[in-house]
C-alpha cells in the first residue's frame, strides 16, 4: 500500500485545552498551568453549556507535552517519503461533555479528514477517494470515544484500524476519587472543594466508573453498582444540591432536582457502558486483527473500592491498601492486580478484544535515551499519562498501521493468558 490511511489521535480526559470565545480576544480557561474550574463548570439546567454566562467555552488544542511527539512520530514513520506525507491529525474535544456528543463530533471530523486527504495529489492518484479509510488512535478516554463512535455508526464507517492506549473500557477508580474527593490521577491532583463540585456535574467522569468483577466490595446493606445513585455516599448528591441552588434558574425542591440530575448522569454513563460491552468488531466492519489494545502494567494501581455501611448509608473507604501491584517482568502469569497507575488491568480489558490479542507494556519498556519521559513518569505524571510518549508504544502503533514491524518492536502478553496462546495483531512482534 503506497499511502497509509490518514490518522486521527483522540486524547484523554482533560487533555484538550479549552478557551472561552465570548471575550473579544478569546481567553484560555483550561490548559497546562491554567485550570479555571468556575468558568468551565457545567450548567445544571443544560449540560451543554457553562454555569456562568455569558460564555462560549470550546475545545482548543491537544496538550502538546503529551501528544505532540506521537503525532510527529506517526507523521514521520508512516510517510513513504518526505514529499508523500501521511496526514496525522489531533482531535481536540470538549472532554466535559457526554461521550455520545463527542463521538458524533468525531464522526464529523473523520468525514472532514477523508475529504481533506482526497485533495492530496499522491492520495488522489492512488484512488483514495474510491474507498477512503481513516485509522484512529485513542488514549485513555479517547479510546472510549472511538468505541462509542463505532457503536453509533455500526459497519457504516470508514475506519481501517484502531489503536488504543490505556483505555478504561471497564472503568477506573480514579474517576470515583475525582468525584468523591476532587483529587485523583485524572487531571489535576490538587484537592479543592471547587474541583470536587465541578467534577460532580461533569458528565464524562461518570463514564469512567469501574464495573469489572470485584471492582467494588461493599458491606451488607449497601450496593456495589456505581451506576446507581444509591451506591454513592450522600455527600455527592448534597453538593450537587448546593450547586443547583447556586446556578439553577428554577428555585425550590432542590434535593429532588439534584437527585434527578445525578440519576441522569449515571444512567447515560450506564447505557454507554452497556453499548460498549455489547460492541462486536465484525458488526463495526472490523476484524480482530484491526484493533490493537495497549495496556500499561507493573504500576501500583487502585484495583478496588470498599464501601462501608454507615447507619444504612454508603460511605467510601478510600484506603491506600487498595492500591497494589502483583505484576513484575519476571513473574506475571496470573498477576492481574496491576495497572498503569491510573487504570487497573481488569478495567482496561475490552470485552470485544480477546485477551490473547492484548499487548502490555511497563516502565521498563522506556528506551535508554528516553530520559525526559522516564523523568515525567518518575515524578508522578505516571505511566498512564506517558504511554503516548513511549518510543516503543509509538513504534507499536506505527507497526500496526503499516501491517509490519516498524523497527524493533516488542510487547508483553496479558497476565491472564499463557505465553503459547499470545497472538498480538502485529506480525513479527517480539515478546519481552
Amino acid at each position: 500500500m503506497p499511502n497509509p490511511n490518514p490518522v486521527i489521535v483522540v486524547p484523554g480526559i482533560t487533555a484538550s485545552e479549552l478557551r472561552d470565545e465570548y471575550p473579544i480576544d478569546f481567553e484560555r480557561v483550561w490548559g497546562i498551568g491554567t485550570k479555571d474550574y468556575l468558568r468551565t463548570a457545567i450548567h445544571p439546567d443544560d449540560l451543554r453549556y457553562e454555569a456562568r454566562q455569558p460564555a462560549r467555552v470550546v475545545a482548543d488544542r491537544l496538550f502538546n507535552l503529551v501528544y505532540g511527539e506521537i503525532i510527529a512520530e506517526l507523521r514521520h514513520n508512516l510517510s513513504p517519503k518526505a514529499d508523500l506525507p501521511t496526514p496525522v491529525y489531533g482531535f481536540a474535544y470538549d472532554w466535559r461533555q457526554p461521550l455520545e456528543i463527542t463521538a458524533a463530533k468525531l464522526g464529523q471530523f473523520i468525514e472532514e479528514v477523508t475529504e481533506r486527504t482526497r485533495l492530496l495529489p499522491h492520495y488522489y492518484r492512488a484512488g483514495y477517494g474510491d474507498d477512503p479509510k481513516v485509522n484512529l488512535v485513542g488514549h485513555s478516554l479517547g479510546g472510549l470515544i472511538v468505541a462509542e463512535y463505532l457503536a453509533q455508526s455500526g459497519s457504516r464507517n470508514p475506519i481501517g484500524k484502531v489503536a488504543t492506549l490505556g483505555t478504561p473500557f471497564r472503568g477506573s477508580h480514579e474517576a470515583v476519587l475525582k468525584v468523591a474527593t476532587g483529587t485523583a490521577a485524572i487531571g489535576a491532583n490538587t484537592a479543592s472543594s471547587r474541583e470536587r463540585e465541578v467534577a460532580r456535574v461533569t458528565p464524562a467522569l461518570y463514564y469512567l466508573a469501574p464495573s469489572f468483577p470485584d471492582a467494588v466490595v461493599a458491606e451488607p446493606g449497601v450496593g456495589t453498582d456505581l451506576f446507581l445513585p444509591e451506591t454513592w455516599q450522600p455527600s455527592v448528591v448534597q453538593s450537587i444540591k448546593e450547586y443547583v441552588r447556586i446556578y439553577s434558574l428554577e428555585k425550590g425542591a432542590l434535593l429532588p432536582r439534584a437527585e434527578e440530575l445525578f440519576r441522569r448522569l449515571l444512567t447515560a454513563a450506564c447505557q454507554q457502558r452497556q453499548r460498549l460491552e455489547s460492541l462486536r468488531l465484525d458488526q463495526a466492519g472490523l476484524a480482530e486483527e484491526d484493533w490493537l489494545a495497549i495496556i500499561g502494567v507493573g504500576e501500583e494501581t487502585r484495583v478496588r473500592l470498599q464501601i462501608q455501611n454507615d447507619k444504612g448509608k454508603p460511605r467510601f473507604n478510600l484506603t491506600g491498601a487498595d492500591r497494589t501491584n502483583d505484576w513484575t517482568p519476571g513473574d506475571w502469569v496470573g498477576k492481574v492486580q496491576t495497572g498503569d497507575g491510573t487504570v487497573p488491568y481488569l478495567g482496561a480489558k475490552p470485552s470485544f478484544v480477546a485477551p490473547e490479542r492484548l499487548v502490555c507494556v511497563c516502565d521498563d519498556d522506556f528506551g535508554y535515551w528516553e530520559l525526559k519521559d522516564r523523568f515525567l513518569e518518575g515524578i508522578g505524571v505516571g505511566l498512564h499519562a506517558t504511554l503516548p510518549l513511549m518510543n516503543g508504544v509509538q513504534r507499536l502503533v506505527a507497526s500496526h498501521f503499516l501491517g509490519r514491524a516498524f523497527g524493533e518492536v516488542g510487547g508483553r502478553p496479558a497476565p491472564d493468558i499463557g505465553v503459547r496462546t499470545w497472538n498480538p495483531p502485529i506480525k513479527g512482534l517480539r515478546q519481552k
